[in-house]
């Protein structure tokens, strides 16, 4: 019984988790990922939402990644677009924003990281709008 606690719990965790992006950068240590929630956020129309996006670095990465957000029609993202630095914490909290007249249900946002040398890395992420 024990045991099944312990696995039920685990698999929770690992669905709470975040999604990871294919990498984009160059080839082995010298790549990043653009990390985005993996469960769908809820946003009501007309209200406001904070989704963290981040950059995972590998070893040898060092380079700026300028991160792009397109949202579908009704849904806002604040800011559109973002330059993460090498030194920095890699983090950005995105302002997602469904308008009053949002359409109800699941849309996607795209998430696009674009380093200065090598491949882009894109994913996306949910999020559910619901009347407020």
């Amino acid at each position: 019984m024990k045991m099944a606690m312990v696995a039920g719990f685990v698999a929770m965790a690992a669905l709470v988790g975040c999604t990871k992006s294919e990498p984009g950068g160059r080839m082995g240590t010298d790549t990043f990922k653009v990390v985005v929630p993996a469960l769908s956020t809820d946003v009501k129309q007309g209200e406001l939402q904070t989704v963290k996006v981040s950059i995972d670095r590998g070893e040898t990465f060092k380079q700026p990644v300028k991160l792009e957000f397109k949202a579908t029609a009704g849904i806002s993202v604040d800011p559109a677009s973002t330059t993460v630095q090498p030194g920095d914490k890699g983090e950005v909290q995105l302002k997602i924003t469904a308008a009053k007249d949002a359409p109800l249900g699941e849309s996607k946002i795209l998430v696009k990281g674009t380093p200065d040398k090598g491949d882009p890395a894109e994913t996306e992420f949910k999020i559910t709008v619901s009347v407020k």
